[in-house]
């Protein structure tokens, strides 16, 4: 059925990354700043350290911003299938680190709100931009699921090069016990 009433698929998907975006920026804003509860960049370094993540200031510098300058981009569709990328891996690591254990619903601190958020990512990552993007309105080239993939790699090394630095330490200190 069509009528008046229907938008367009490409305002549709700006719509839902616009509120994504903003959301995951303002997560990053907390993390970076201190605003809204947040533990500001000296309060997100602890936690990533309780987290495990080596060396924590940089992993906490990078996680904030990629969730604040991350989500304005997102929320612009700015650089869409690289930012998309950052995000799906930053709430990948979420998931890993801070939820898993927690179950699944949010009343409990578990995956759903980040796995929802990352899979509003991937999808963006992987499709066109849209007309109501500043990648479409600069000429940006869409480049989709190949520059998609290729960051989620990179993130996904990254990551566990930081978790690498973790474990080793770990199984070091076992050792000399």
């Amino acid at each position: 059925m069509t009528g008046t009433w229907l938008i367009s698929t490409d305002l549709a998907l700006a719509l839902v990354r616009v509120v994504v975006g903003l959301v995951i920026a303002a997560h990053g804003a907390q993390k970076v700043l201190g605003i809204w509860g947040g533990p500001g960049l000296a309060g997100w370094t602890q936690g990533v350290t309780r987290m495990g993540m080596r060396p924590a200031a940089f992993w906490a510098w990078v996680s904030a911003f990629a969730e604040l300058a991350g989500g304005v981009a997102f929320a612009l569709g700015l650089f869409v299938p690289v930012v998309a990328a950052a995000l799906t891996v930053q709430m990948a690591v979420a998931i890993q680190r801070a939820h898993w254990g927690k179950g699944f619903w949010n009343t409990k601190g578990g995956i759903e709100f980040p796995f929802t958020l990352g899979a509003i990512a991937a999808i963006n990552g992987v499709a066109d931009p849209g007309a109501y993007s500043l990648d479409r309105a600069l000429g940006i080239p869409i480049t989709g699921a190949v520059i998609y993939a290729a960051v989620l790699i990179l993130g996904i090394v990254a990551y566990l090069a930081g978790s690498r630095a973790v474990a080793a330490e770990s199984a070091k200190g076992k050792r000399a016990a």
